[in-house]
């Protein structure tokens, strides 16, 4: 059936229950509950989420917009499994968004203020009970680094890219030859926080090249890292 704008109408779904499982399998996908290339059963996860298929589907399709999820024609749909070009053009697209949010923001007019989101966030790593939560606080020092520009596309524009590379990312944080990497991590957030207070654009773009270029390294993908610029 198709709406009067002639637009293919699709059922509407109970929100809670779209978000619900949505929000479940995000967190079952970072967790490593659910690792990349794993085929998704949909069966296995109605029972588990104590919801039907309708919603479990438009949750896939979601999460497949966000990238964590793809479909295979004819066989269902499993998380995302990421190639060693993927995440480096990833790496490379957050940097050269990054870097434009930064000659465009600085200098700041009110440092103090503008970089209490930023300074949270490095808070909330610190202090982080589990790796998902650090995961997120990552994604929000990231977000809130681009919002300095006050620029609402750049910040839309960013946000899947972040969301692609926390699958990866959190892999390897789980991993235990990676646990000592964290405080390491914390360390080169604090770095661009530093080079954000001393207000000049050229050494906080310097500072978040060599972060994207280690954390690429810690990846330990085999392809080679994202070349300075």
């Amino acid at each position: 059936m198709a709406a009067p704008n002639g637009v293919p109408s699709r059922p509407v779904l109970p929100a809670t229950l779209v978000e619900v499982a949505g929000h479940r399998l995000r967190d079952a996908i970072l967790s490593g509950q659910l690792v990349p290339g794993q085929k998704i059963v949909e069966e296995q996860l109605c029972a588990d989420l104590g919801i039907s298929r309708a919603p479990l589907r438009e949750a896939l399709r979601l999460l497949a917009q966000q990238g964590l999820v793809e479909h295979l024609p004819r066989r269902g749909s499993r998380v995302t499994e990421w190639s060693p070009s993927d995440i480096l053009q990833l790496f490379e697209l957050r940097h050269v968004l990054e870097r434009h949010a930064i000659e465009t923001a600085l200098p700041l007019a009110d440092p103090d203020r503008q970089l209490e989101p930023i300074r949270a966030a490095l808070d909330r790593m610190d202090n982080a009970e589990d790796a998902l939560d650090r995961d997120d606080a990552h994604r929000d020092f990231h977000a809130a680094v681009v919002t300095l520009a006050d620029n609402r596309q750049l910040d839309i524009a960013l946000a899947p890219i972040l969301l692609k590379l926390q699958l990866p990312m959190a892999k390897n944080l789980r991993e235990e030859a990676h646990q000592r990497d964290a405080a390491d991590g914390r360390q080169r957030h604090r770095a661009i926080l530093e080079a954000l207070e001393s207000n000049r654009a050229d050494i906080v773009v310097a500072a978040l090249r060599e972060h994207g270029h280690l954390d690429y390294l810690g990846l330990d993908t085999g392809a080679a890292p994202p070349a300075d610029s």
